[in-house]
């Protein structure tokens, strides 16, 4: 496969390591930046070598796909200029604040043959492939997901912030429409919530549990699963997990083999594949719409449990 003129737009916290990672992989051409803070462009230019430059349709003359890692409430204009412009895309998640503008992108780049991939990059984690490959019919998934206070930008709250990588990940595995939601939050130290839970409820009768908070002291991101024959307990971030089975002698444990891997360098790599291929992304525009429908509701109980 030959190299892909990829760039970065957004190069804060998340869109540093976009860079980071897109000057290291094999398949990719790291060719250009755009970042409204001048001075932090003109200092990446210089370390990776790349074009900083100075507009949208600048920056399109330098790339074939790009990530765009800015704010979520500049996703959507940014992602629908480089469109028009036939520029393959990953935004990092949420895909947009707006689930229409979400669905526009998502039919626009499906309209022009481009690729949208969104960066729900838990799905790249190798402790999601160790699940999926165990997975029968769930019938109760637990999620936790908690860090402490973000030293970054929180223009959303909790729930679009962290918990829609859960909500994403569960609405994969469960594949059945929800009927029923319950959510309660509290904001502490942003506008939005910093804490939440929700319980959702599928027509197929399974049952979610997630729980995400910002203001934790500690940091967990953990996924329980059970069914029928076995309970999975598994650990986003150390990559490890057990198994749990009924056994003729009792209940039996064994851990499950995990390769570790850096969920976001796979990512990109499976972006860069796409593009150059022309291969369905993991996790397309529509999916992430689906997440992003999900979070929003779930946002509107937490708002109206609040004013009540």
């Amino acid at each position: 496969m030959s190299k892909l003129r990829v760039g970065v737009v957004g190069v804060g916290h998340i869109g540093r390591n976009h860079a980071r990672l897109y000057s290291e992989l094999p398949s990719a051409d790291f060719t250009a930046i755009l970042e409204t803070d001048v001075s932090k462009a003109r200092a990446l230019e210089q370390e990776f070598g790349v074009k900083a430059a100075e507009s949208v349709e600048q920056f399109a003359e330098h790339v074939d796909a790009a990530s765009i890692a800015t704010p979520t409430s500049s996703h959507f204009a940014i992602a629908r200029q480089l469109l028009d412009l036939g520029k393959h895309l990953l935004i990092e998640k949420p895909i947009t604040e707006d689930p229409a503008h979400a669905a526009e992108l998502a039919q626009l780049a499906a309209e022009r043959g481009l690729v949208l991939q969104v960066g729900h990059v838990e799905r790249f984690n190798p402790v999601l492939s160790a699940l999926e490959e165990r997975l029968t019919r769930p019938r109760f998934i637990e999620a936790h997901r908690l860090s402490p206070y973000p030293n970054r930008s929180t223009d959303v709250g909790v729930v679009l912030d962290l918990m829609i990588h859960d909500l994403e990940i569960i609405l994969h595995l469960v594949r059945s429409p929800v009927e029923a939601i319950d959510a309660v939050g509290v904001p502490v130290l942003s506008r939005g919530e910093d804490i939440a839970n929700a319980r959702l409820r599928f027509e197929n009768g399974c049952v979610a549990n997630v729980t995400s908070s910002r203001i934790s002291p500690e940091r967990m991101r953990k996924i329980r699963v059970f069914q029928e024959d076995a309970y999975l307990s598994l650990d986003y971030q150390s990559q490890t997990g057990e198994i749990y089975r009924r056994s003729a002698t009792g209940i039996s444990r064994e851990d499950v083999p995990i390769e570790p891997e850096e969920p976001l360098k796979r990512q990109l790599a499976s972006f860069l594949e796409c593009a150059a291929t022309g291969r369905a992304p993991k996790v397309s525009g529509f999916q992430a719409t689906a997440a992003l429908e999900l979070a929003v509701e779930i946002t509107k109980r937490i708002d109206l449990a609040r004013s009540a």
